[in-house]
């Protein structure tokens, strides 16, 4: 995983953390580098920005080489394994901790300008970096937060090392880590634009996030999202960590949540192609994967995670269920995109909660597999299907008589089951988009008042 800079990795890292919004948290970002990602996940979840200091130990004549870090409260990690490589004595131990304590309190003032650190008892504190190598400054970190006496202490970082997280397991109830990477090596190796974060940065954005900064409301009303960008998401359905890409465009008049079909993936060119078409329409899109990599592989020997309708239909509604907690997507009219078994997974979660579900568009689909559910869609329902594909016609003939709300049986002539034929998915994806913006448009909502 690749980031623009640190505000797209606070963005990612914020949508990931997005169930702990009603939980009123803390967010306690470590100046520098993790400032700027704390800032987005604090203004996404709505929360209290504040930073804790920590300063690296360095080697006596080698301070390069962290031996240690000391926080803010006094906390000390140190790291026998380097000592004894050093051989640094404990006098000189000492005095390096005292050098460095003096420096932590020198920024907690210059940071903090005299106001006290946040009150942590009793809530729930999320730390936040901008990656972690070794861990040795995080692990002072979350040591002086915990004493704090917080209800449940997370950290939260885009990047790390997976040998890093597990050494800081036991000081945390949870991590959250977009990425963990066994090679890492340098954490500016996954951003594209790693500049360093001065101690000015750090000041704004805290008086940014604490409404002191002129510049603030402005900022404040622009999306997280910017238009027509892709943005890599993860949403996490029971014990499921499912990975997506949302993309919204300029003027969105609502969402399309893509449920893949047998065996294929958000990479589908195919469903990539009728989601450029409706994003040229002005309808934003979430294409998502339904099983995760590990259920993949296991599906490609058995072939049965695909067909198990009741599990896909579970995470597509989990999914539409997480579009209204992210403030770019919570207002937007939404729809479902279904292909293959994802048709018939889009169509039991339209019947299971009619009033999350504004259209459903099949490609090719099995909408036959949601069974009794046919009965109860209310959504306007499209079912495209291809006229040389006619087994799958006449599964979709016999669902479409059981569907009781508005409903249209579209045959692309000429077609086979993955429209394949030149110029067949074109019209797919014309007939879908005609679809989407017919029933998801403010004005076609405001047409049918």
């Amino acid at each position: 995983m690749m980031f623009r800079d640190r505000v797209d990795a606070g963005r990612r890292l914020a949508f990931a953390l997005r169930r702990y919004r009603d939980e009123t948290p803390v967010v306690l970002g470590l100046p520098r580098g993790g400032v700027p990602v704390a800032y987005e996940v604090a203004r996404a979840l709505k929360a209290p920005l504040d930073i804790w200091v920590v300063r690296k130990i360095g080697a006596p004549g080698h301070e390069e080489l962290g031996m240690g870090a000391i926080s803010e409260g006094g906390d000390v990690f140190l790291n026998d394994d380097v000592l004894a490589e050093v051989g640094a004595s404990p006098e000189q131990v000492e005095e390096m901790v005292s050098r460095k304590a003096a420096e932590v309190e020198a920024r907690v003032q210059r940071f903090r300008r005299g106001r006290p650190p946040p009150e942590l008892e009793g809530r729930t504190a999320i730390v936040v970096d901008d990656g972690i190598a070794t861990g040795g400054t995080v692990h002072a970190v979350l040591r002086a937060v915990r004493r704090r006496r917080p209800k449940r202490l997370i950290l939260a970082v885009p990047v790390a090392s997976p040998r890093a997280l597990a050494a800081l397991r036991p000081e945390v109830d949870e991590i959250v880590c977009l990425e963990a990477d066994p090679y890492l090596f340098a954490i500016g190796a996954y951003y594209q634009d790693f500049t360093q974060t001065t101690d000015d940065d750090v000041i704004a954005l805290l008086d940014r996030a604490r409404g002191g900064d002129a510049g603030a409301d402005s900022e404040a009303e622009q999306p997280a999202i910017s238009p027509g960008e892709e943005l890599a998401v993860e949403i996490e359905i029971d014990d499921a960590r499912l990975a997506g890409t949302l993309t919204i465009p300029a003027g969105t008049k609502g969402l399309v949540l893509f449920a893949h079909g047998s065996g294929s993936s958000r990479h589908s060119p195919r469903n990539r192609l009728v989601a450029g078409v409706l994003q040229d329409a002005g309808i934003a899109t979430l294409l998502l994967d339904l099983l995760t990599a590990e259920e993949e592989a296991v599906d490609d020997r058995t072939g049965h995670l695909r067909f198990d309708v009741e599990l896909l239909a579970g995470r597509v509604l989990g999914a539409a269920l997480a579009t209204r907690e992210l403030p770019e997507t919570s207002a937007l009219r939404l729809g479902y995109f279904g292909a293959s078994t994802g048709a018939a997974a889009a169509l039991i979660a339209a019947a299971q909660r009619p009033d999350l579900a504004g259209a459903v568009v099949s490609r090719g689909g099995r909408p036959d597999l949601a069974g009794a559910f046919l009965e109860e869609v209310v959504a306007p329902t499209l079912l495209l299907v291809g006229g040389e594909d006619t087994e799958v016609l006449a599964l979709n003939r016999r669902a479409y008589e059981r569907l009781r709300g508005p409903r249209e049986l579209v045959v692309v002539e000429g077609a086979t089951h993955l429209f394949e034929e030149p110029g067949t998915l074109d019209e797919v994806a014309r007939a879908a988009s005609a679809w989407f913006v017919r029933y998801l448009a403010p004005q076609a909502l405001e047409a049918t008042a």
